[in-house]
């Protein structure tokens, strides 16, 4: 388990992009919707190698509020998105701060990830994720599995709760994998549609997959790890927030303030 991450740990606005590795054994979301990157191994006399977890150094930024996850000398790389808007209400964030601390929403999803960043804040009771999977060259390479891994558990923030948006329409509906990370032992479930693992991608044929996070009891630190095998190679990357694992936590009971249409200050609590 990694160490202990303080409370305000924001989630970055650049990404980086390298390539990545992989001839040892491991393993690791869907078709239609992030940041570190995972293990270079090698099959030796004793059998395959323990893959190499290090931080991929990267060779250059990604878009505002996106990440790569990239292994060295693997054919896949990960790019993602760790706040992606069902509607424009769907997105809340605990901040450790007042009402009167807190700056106006971000006018679109796309500036959420540095809006975040800057107060600390956390994904409120649930998180969708988009992580958009590439092959690197012009081998097709078999994804065939994506698993969740939790860091750390903890009591939920109790921090104050704010909704991006006030009046919104209805969600639009997404493919996506649905994990409660307050299970014991999460598990992507295909929902809406989409179709479980394997897939298929190459550098002409990527994938985009939606995991659609949830949490009602925990802070929870979690990271997703994709299995992917291509001929006699096979290995796990792994997916976070750039170098750091996603971070979700419960917020029943916290107090919810909105931004309404037109409005120039954060509302006084809308429920509780």
């Amino acid at each position: 388990m990694a160490p202990h991450e303080s409370p305000g740990d924001p989630s970055g606005k650049g990404g980086r992009e390298g390539t990545a590795d992989g001839r040892g054994k491991k393993k690791g979301e869907p078709s239609s919707s992030p940041s570190d990157k995972d293990g270079k191994g090698g099959k030796g006399k004793d059998g395959p190698a323990r893959p190499d977890t290090s931080q991929d150094t990267g060779k250059g930024p990604a878009a505002a509020g996106e990440g790569r996850s990239d292994d060295l000398g693997a054919p896949i790389t990960a790019r993602t998105r760790p706040y992606v808007y069902e509607s424009p209400c769907s997105q809340r964030f605990l901040v450790n701060r007042k009402p009167n601390q807190v700056p106006q929403p971000p006018a679109v999803e796309q500036d959420a990830p540095g809006w975040a960043a800057d107060l600390g804040a956390v994904s409120a009771g649930e998180q969708l994720v988009e992580v958009t999977v590439q092959g690197l060259g012009r081998d097709t390479v078999v994804l065939q599995g994506m698993h969740v891994r939790v860091q750390s558990t903890s009591s939920p923030l109790a921090w104050n709760d704010f909704q991006m948006g006030v009046g919104c329409g209805g969600n639009v509906s997404t493919k996506s994998f649905a994990v409660d990370l307050d299970d014991g032992t999460p598990t992507l479930t295909p929902k809406a549609g989409q179709r479980d693992f394997p897939y298929k991608v190459s550098e002409s044929d990527p994938e985009v997959f939606y995991v659609k996070a949830s949490t009602e009891a925990h802070d929870v630190r979690w990271y997703l790890e994709l299995e992917w095998s291509s001929g006699r190679r096979h290995n796990v990357l792994r997916i976070d927030d750039q170098g750091k694992p996603f971070r979700t936590s419960g917020n029943e009971g916290r107090p919810t303030y909105g931004w309404p249409l037109g409005g120039s200050k954060w509302e006084a609590p809308l429920d509780s």
